[in-house]
C-alpha cells in the first residue's frame, strides 16, 4: 500500500488538499471573467442583429449541441460518484466513474469534431471558407466567429479536462488517491464541473436563437 504524506510546505494532507481546492477557486475565478466577458459581448451583438444571429444560429447542428450537452451532465454525475467512491475507499469504483467520465468527454469532443468537418462542409467557417448564403447578412458571419471562438476554447478546456481525468485515473490505480487523501481528485472535479456549466450557457446561446 502506497504511504501517502503531505508535501514539504505542508504540515498534513489535509492542509495540502485545502491549498490545492483554493488555488482551483482562483483560477476558475479568472476563467469566470473570461469566459464571461466573452459570452457578454455575445450577447451585446445578438441584441444589435437579432435577425441576424437567430437566421445564422439556424444552420447550427442542434442534435449534436443536444447529445453533446447530455453527455456532459452525465459526465457531471459520474465524477461526482467518482470523488464519492474514492472518499469510501472503493478503488475498483473509483476507477469505473473516472473511465465513464473520460469516455464521455472523448465522446464529446467526437462529436465536436464531426460538427466542426459538417460546419466546413456547409461553408460555414470565418477566414476559410465562408459563404454568404441566400438570406445571410454580414453579422451573421459574425455569429459565427463568436461561435467557434467560443466552442473552439470549451474544447481545449474539455481536452485538459479529459487529460486530468486519466491522470487521475493512473493516480487511483496506483494508490496514490484514496481514502486519506483524494483532493486532487476534488480539485479536478472542479474544474470539470466549470467546463461542464460553460457548455450549459453556450448550448442556447449558440442553438437555440431562431428555433422558436
Amino acid at each position: 500500500m502506497t504511504v501517502l504524506r503531505p508535501e514539504t510546505q505542508y504540515a498534513t494532507l489535509a492542509q495540502q488538499g485545502e491549498a490545492a481546492q483554493l488555488g482551483m477557486w482562483a483560477f476558475l475565478a479568472t476563467e469566470v471573467l473570461f469566459f464571461g466577458g466573452l459570452i457578454f459581448t455575445y450577447f451585446i451583438y445578438r441584441a444589435a442583429y437579432p435577425a441576424d444571429f437567430a437566421n445564422a444560429a439556424r444552420d447550427t447542428e442542434l442534435w449534436c449541441g443536444s447529445v453533446n450537452a447530455a453527455l456532459l451532465v452525465t459526465s457531471s454525475l459520474s465524477m461526482v460518484l467518482a470523488i464519492e467512491a474514492a472518499a469510501m475507499g472503493r478503488q475498483r469504483a473509483v476507477l469505473f466513474w473516472l473511465g465513464i467520465t473520460a469516455v464521455l468527454g472523448i465522446a464529446f469532443l467526437a462529436i465536436k469534431g464531426y460538427e466542426y468537418a459538417a460546419d466546413y462542409r456547409h461553408q460555414l467557417v470565418p477566414a476559410l471558407n465562408f459563404l454568404l448564403k441566400p438570406g445571410y447578412r454580414p453579422p451573421g458571419e459574425l455569429f459565427w466567429i463568436f461561435y467557434f471562438t467560443a466552442t473552439g476554447l470549451h474544447a481545449i478546456h474539455l481536452t485538459i479536462g479529459v487529460a486530468l481525468v486519466l491522470l487521475m485515473l493512473v493516480r487511483a490505480r496506483i494508490g496514490t488517491i484514496g481514502p486519506l487523501y483524494y483532493a486532487p481528485l476534488e480539485v479536478v472535479g472542479l474544474y470539470w464541473s466549470f467546463v461542464d456549466i460553460v457548455w450549459l450557457f453556450l448550448f442556447p446561446a449558440l442553438y437555440l436563437p431562431g428555433r422558436g
